[in-house]
């Protein structure tokens, strides 16, 4: 059981990581350092956008409308740090 909770931290791990690079590369494009019809960052951009859409997606429905802004990552990103807190915490309940 340890294993798999190892496992589902290294999973909540690996999806802060691709949340905080979509959150960085969205304003990035926004103040057009980046471009997204370069070859890389396009396939980067459009393979984070389809791996993190459905997340989002769900996110966005229970969130009230706010104009432009987009807080769904903000909500992604303290969701995954309290499945990680209580991960964590009740780790030693499996040992």
């Amino acid at each position: 059981m340890l294993t798999i909770l190892q496992a589902l931290l290294l999973i909540i791990g690996v999806l802060r990581f691709f949340v905080i690079a979509h959150f960085v590369m969205s304003w990035l494009i926004r103040f057009e350092v980046l471009n997204i019809r370069q070859e890389f960052v396009g396939q980067v951009w459009y393979g984070l956008e389809r791996i993190l859409d459905p997340i989002y997606s769900r996110v966005r429905r229970v969130m009230p409308d706010l104009g432009g802004i987009d807080l769904s990552p903000i909500v992604v990103l303290v969701g995954l740090e309290i499945l990680r807190i209580f991960i964590y915490n009740n780790m030693t309940a499996f040992v």
